[in-house]
Order: C-alpha cells, then sequence, then structure tokens
C-alpha cells in the first residue's frame, strides 16, 4: 500500500491531496484547496499573483492534507504534481516543491497533465467508471472532445477555435456586471431569467452532423459578442440582465450539448463524461442527460473533483505510477504540455467506425 501526495498549482487555486494506492483501486483521504481571492479585484488571473499566492501557502495546503489524511510526510510513498499546461509561474512554484521533496526524501515522482487529471475524477467517486467513453472538457482554459478507448489513449475529436467556453462565461459575466469567475453567477442568474426573450446564436452547432474538420470544433467569439451587442443596446439593463444570463447560458449549452451527443452517436459509446470548471454547471449536466436519455450515461465528478484540484492529479498520477511512468528530477513544467497519447483532430471524413 503507497500514500501519494498530489500537488496542483496550475491556476489560482493552491491544492494538495492524499490518495491511498493499493493494487487496483485508488483511494482519496484528503484534498485541501485555498482559491486566491485577489484576483477577484482585477476581473481575472493575475499571474504574477498567483505564482505569488502559491508560494506562500503551499507549505501549509500540504501540511493540511497530511493532518486530514491522518498521516506524516514519512508516510508518503509517491509525489504526483501538475507539469502543465497552465501559468508557467504558477506551475513552477508546485514542480519544484515536488521535485525538492522528492530529490529529499527519495521519493517516486510522477508529472501530471491537468487534462488527464480532468479525466480520471469521475474515478475517485464512480468505482465503476472505466473507458470507452467520449470527454467533453470545459473549463476557463480549455474547450474540447476527445475519444477516450482506454485509459492513456485519446483521440481528439474537436477543440475551441478561439474562446473556451469557461473564459466566455467569465467575459459575459463582466459585461452583465456579475464580477469574476463569472459562471457561477450566471448559472444562479440564468435560473431567474426567462428563456425566450434573447435569442443568441448557436455557433458551429450546425456541423455537429456533418463530417468534416469543423464537426466537433467550437467557437465562441461571435457569441460573446453577440451578448455584447444586446447589453450595449439595453435601456435598463437590471432589467434584462437575467434574461440575457438565460439566453447566453441556453445557447454555450445548446452548442455544448449538441457536439458532446454528436459524437457519442457516431462512436457508439455508451457514457460521456462532463469534466472541468464548466461541468460544475448543473444546467450543463441535466441538459446532457435529457439529450442522451436511453443512449448513454452521462458521468460528471462532483464540484468539488471538477474545479482544479490535486485529487484528479492524485488519481491521474496513480495511474501513470502503476505503469511506471516516472518523470526524473529534470521535470520542467510546461505551459503549452500536450496530452500524453493525443492523437490530433481526424481527417475531414470524420470519425471511422
Amino acid at each position: 500500500m503507497t500514500h501519494l501526495l498530489a500537488i496542483e498549482t496550475s491556476c489560482d487555486e493552491t491544492s494538495a491531496a492524499i490518495l491511498t494506492l493499493d493494487p487496483a483501486r485508488t483511494t482519496l483521504r484528503s484534498c485541501t484547496i485555498l482559491s486566491q481571492d485577489v484576483h477577484q479585484v482585477f476581473g481575472g488571473v493575475v499571474p504574477e499573483l498567483a505564482s505569488r499566492a502559491h508560494l506562500t501557502t503551499l507549505g501549509a495546503v500540504v501540511d493540511q492534507a497530511l493532518a486530514e489524511a491522518g498521516l506524516a510526510m514519512e508516510d508518503v510513498g509517491a509525489i504526483a504534481v501538475t507539469a502543465g499546461p497552465g501559468l508557467v509561474g504558477a506551475l513552477l512554484v508546485g514542480v519544484m516543491y515536488g521535485k525538492t521533496l522528492a530529490f529529499a526524501r527519495r521519493l517516486p515522482l510522477v508529472g501530471v497533465h491537468h487534462l488527464e487529471g480532468h479525466l480520471f475524477a469521475p474515478t475517485l467517486e464512480h468505482p465503476d467508471f472505466a473507458p470507452p467513453f467520449a470527454a467533453l472538457l470545459v473549463s476557463g482554459g480549455h474547450t474540447m472532445l476527445l475519444d477516450v478507448p482506454a485509459w492513456g489513449d485519446y483521440r481528439l475529436l474537436g477543440t475551441t477555435r478561439d474562446d473556451a467556453a469557461g473564459e466566455a462565461f467569465d467575459k459575459v459575466g463582466t459585461l452583465l456586471g456579475l464580477g469574476y469567475p463569472g459562471g457561477p453567477a450566471i448559472e444562479r442568474l440564468a435560473a431567474t431569467g426567462r428563456p425566450a426573450r434573447f435569442k443568441f446564436p448557436r455557433p458551429m452547432l450546425a456541423l455537429a452532423e456533418t463530417p468534416g474538420p469543423d464537426q466537433f470544433a467550437f467557437s465562441f467569439s461571435g457569441l460573446k459578442t453577440a451578448v455584447l451587442r444586446a447589453v450595449q443596446a439595453s435601456d435598463d439593463l437590471e432589467r434584462d440582465r437575467a434574461d440575457l444570463a438565460r439566453a447566453f447560458q441556453d445557447a454555450a449549452l445548446d452548442v455544448l450539448v449538441g457536439k458532446a451527443a454528436a459524437a457519442v452517436d457516431q462512436l457508439g459509446y455508451p457514457t460521456l463524461m462532463l469534466g472541468g470548471g464548466v461541468a460544475c454547471n448543473r444546467a450543463l449536466a441535466e441538459a446532457a442527460r435529457t439529450r442522451l436519455a436511453g443512449r448513454a450515461r452521462v458521468v460528471v465528478a462532483s464540484s468539488r473533483l471538477n474545479t482544479d484540484n490535486a485529487a484528479m492529479i492524485g488519481a491521474a498520477g496513480a495511474f501513470r505510477l502503476r505503469r511506471g511512468d516516472l518523470s526524473g528530477l529534470d521535470l520542467e513544467p510546461r505551459a503549452d504540455l500536450i496530452l500524453p497519447g493525443l492523437i490530433p483532430v481526424p481527417e475531414p471524413q470524420g470519425i471511422p467506425r
């Protein structure tokens, strides 16, 4: 039995987790997440401030995770740390901390891809969750559809041509005067809005049923611009705010769910996995389950495991550790780290059956 310490510092959450590794099972013992509130003043993440905050708090966060697990550092048998993608300065703090521990205690070290962490997050709550499945990863930095025939084998079906879905939620939140981050505020406000008052475009959704290079691609810049124009045209934003939030959320979720459902149908898989910060949006999961009712199961981790957290990094790190995919002390953070095992987007003829 091995106790794994996992570290996540890719953006504006400082997180550490302890997981216990049996030969065939990974169990979460504790997970501590410290969010950096300072960025709310600026309406977005300030990289330099994020790095400084990680530097001053990571040690205490690791100590808290160990205490919650009832363990000491001497009980840790391996280290997993996010190596990318993300803010390189923020990543550097976690990577250097993990490397130092690994060197000082002669422990195996695993550098983990942040998005692979999101893919593994549901395994900590749904032991029966396993490939094959289609995955929709949606966050402030990424929007992509993946074919996952097996753990460690990933085929990119499509990604965003411009803005990520989470970024669009944050920018629209700012336009509506809801502050940062925008996603949770938009979800709450949209629940009170009238769905038919405003009509926004569903970018690239019509291509979901047509095999080609854009079948599973996304674009949110045009939708964001449409909201901007509606806000500028409003003579009473207080009156219109909830309806605008509802119209934007409906449009964004229609695109996400429509593309994901088309991928599930074409792949013929029994499961769709939702991951990333935007997967915390309950309306997204509900829309996906409604759309795929009777055709596929929709699996989504709890909100705590969908935001940036070390538990998911530990789950992916445990997989890599069991495979012997270890990192050396020359591990370096990469803002543009490629998902291991990733096969690029398919040719225009679509997904081979």
